[in-house]
C-alpha cells in the first residue's frame, strides 16, 4: 500500500475538543504566537497555513518529517495547506549557528526543488476542500529587482533586531561572522510570508523552533505591511532521552528519499528507539489515538522486554514514508538474516540494503570462511576463526559451518551476496566480485 493511500486514511484523535489541544498533547508546540488566539483560530472556519522546505540536499529528512505530518493534522481538522519549496531561499541557505553554508548552483537548486516538491506531494492531499497547493518562493522573488527589494520590503525590516535573532547573533560572536547573503534570509522568508498572504489568505505559518526568528520576520512584517496579525508555531527540536540529537545514525541523517537512507535501515532506527524517547515518538510520528499511545506507555513499563511499542512505531512510520510493502520487506529482511525466514525469498534490493548496514566485505568466489570472519571483523584472527568453526557458532546463509576449509564456492545467495553469522546476533554482510 502506497503512503498516501495510508495518510489517506489517517484522522485525527476524536478524544481532543480540538486539533489545538491535540498538536498541544504530542508536544509539537514549542514555541507559538498567541496560544488563545490559536486554539480559536484553529476551532473555527477553514484557515490557509504554510510550511517552506528549502531545496539545500537532494532530500527532505526526519526533522522535515515533523513540519508534514503537522501540516497533515491540520489539514485533517479542516485547513488548508500550502507547502513552499524554496527555490530562491535555496539559493541561500538559512544561516548555521557555526559557518557559511556552501552555495549551490541554480541547476542543483532546481534539480532538488523537484525531488523536494515529490516527497512533500506524498505526505498531503491535493484534492477535497482543503486540497494542498505547492508553491515556489522563486515565481515571486525571481522578478524583483534589488532596488524594488531594498525599497518595498527591506524598509520594514531594523538592522538592531534582525541582528538579535538567534542564528544571526551566534554568527556574529563567532570567529565565522556572517555574510550579507546570509544575513538577508531572514528578510527572504518574512516576505515568502506575505506574499502568501496576501495572495492566498494565508495567516499561519509552522516551522522548527530554531526557525523562530525566521518565522516571527514574517509576522512583524505583515503587521507593519498590512496591519493586521498573523500567526506562527514553532516545533521543539526533537533530541533524545540523553541528549544527542535525534535523527543521526553514525554521523548521516535518516533521510525520506529510499536511496539515500534503505527502507530495511529507516525500519531499523525506529526499531532501536529507547524505552525513555519511544512514547513521545508514538505522538509526533503517528497518528494513533490517544488512548492506544497511553496502552502502549503501559506496555513500556511493564513488559519493556517486548518492544511492542517500539515495533509499532517503527512500522507505523515506515509504512508512512515507505509503504506498508517495503515495511514487510524490511521486516522481513530482518527475521532472515537471523535464521527466522527464508534468504532466498527476499528481493535482491533489500537483501542488499541490509547487509550494506553491516559490517561486509568484498571477496573473490572461492574465499575461505575463516578469512571471511576476520576480514568482516566477527573474529580477530584466523586462530579465532577456526575456534568458533569447532565450536559450531559459525553459519553462512544461516547453515552451520564446521569445516576450517570450507569456502564460499557454490554458498552464495543470487545476486552474489551472502549473510555470515557467528552466534545468535553477531552478523556480517559478503558480497562477491
Amino acid at each position: 500500500m502506497p503512503a498516501s493511500d495510508l495518510l489517506s486514511a489517517q484522522r485525527n484523535d476524536d478524544s481532543f475538543d480540538d486539533v489545538w489541544d491535540e498538536v498541544v498533547w504530542r508536544g509539537l508546540v514549542h514555541v507559538s504566537t498567541d496560544p488563545a488566539e490559536l486554539k480559536a483560530l484553529l476551532a473555527g472556519d477553514q484557515i490557509t497555513y504554510y510550511c517552506g522546505f528549502d531545496p539545500t540536499a537532494p532530500s527532505l529528512h526526519l526533522g522535515n518529517l515533523v513540519q508534514l505530518l503537522l501540516m497533515r493534522r491540520l489539514q485533517l481538522a479542516g485547513h488548508r495547506p500550502l507547502a513552499l519549496v524554496g527555490g530562491s531561499t535555496g539559493l541561500i541557505g538559512d544561516p548555521r549557528p557555526t559557518a557559511e553554508r556552501t552555495l549551490n548552483s541554480p541547476e542543483t537548486v532546481r534539480e532538488w526543488v523537484g525531488y523536494l516538491e515529490g516527497q512533500v506531494s506524498k505526505f498531503l492531499s491535493f484534492e477535497g476542500d482543503t486540497a494542498a497547493r505547492l508553491v515556489n518562493n522563486l515565481d515571486w522573488t525571481a522578478p524583483l529587482s534589488a532596488i524594488d527589494f531594498l525599497r518595498d520590503v527591506g524598509k520594514y525590516f531594523r538592522v538592531g533586531t534582525m541582528i538579535k535573532k538567534d542564528a544571526v547573533s551566534a554568527r556574529l560572536n563567532s570567529d565565522a561572522g556572517i555574510s550579507y547573503t546570509e544575513f538577508s534570509y531572514q528578510i527572504l522568508q518574512g516576505m515568502d510570508f506575505l506574499e502568501l498572504y496576501r495572495n492566498h489568505g494565508c495567516v499561519l505559518q509552522t516551522g522548527g523552533s530554531d526557525q523562530w526568528g525566521n518565522l516571527t520576520s514574517g509576522t512583524d512584517l505583515i503587521h507593519k505591511a498590512e496591519g493586521v496579525s498573523v500567526h506562527a508555531i514553532g516545533t521543539p527540536l526533537i533530541t533524545n532521552s540523553d541528549g544527542t540529537k535525534f535523527g543521526k545514525s553514525e554521523g548521516n541523517a535518516i533521510w525520506l528519499d529510499p536511496t539515500l537512507t534503505s527502507p530495511y535501515a529507516f525500519y531499523q532506527f525506529w526499531l532501536n528507539t529507547d524505552d525513555g524517547d519511544v512514547v513521545q515518538r508514538l505522538k509526533i510520528f503517528t497518528f494513533l489515538p490517544r488512548a492506544e499511545i497511553d496502552r502502549l506507555a503501559e506496555a513500556v513499563a511493564s513488559e519493556p522486554f517486548r518492544r511492542e511499542a517500539q515495533r509499532t512505531l517503527a512500522f507505523g512510520v515506515t509504512s508512512l514514508v515507505h509503504g506498508v510493502d517495503d515495511t514487510l520487506a524490511a521486516i522481513a529482511a530482518a527475521e532472515a538474516l537471523f535464521g527466522q525466514g527464508d534468504l532466498e525469498l527476499l528481493d535482491r534490493p533489500t537483501l542488499e540494503a541490509a547487509l550494506r548496514e553491516l559490517p561486509n566485505t568484498t571477496t573473490m568466489p572461492n574465499a575461505l570462511v575463516t578469512q571471511l570472519l576476520v576480514d568482516t571483523g566477527l573474529t580477530a584472527s584466523l586462530s579465532e576463526a577456526r575456534r568458533a568453526l569447532e565450536q559450531g557458532g559459525v553459519y553462512l546463509n544461516n547453515v552451520k559451518v564446521e569445516d576450517a576449509a570450507a569456502t564460499l564456492e557454490g554458498r552464495t545467495l543470487p545476486g552474489g551476496m551472502a549473510v555470515l553469522r557467528r552466534g545468535k546476533k553477531t552478523l556480517a554482510g559478503v558480497f562477491v566480485e
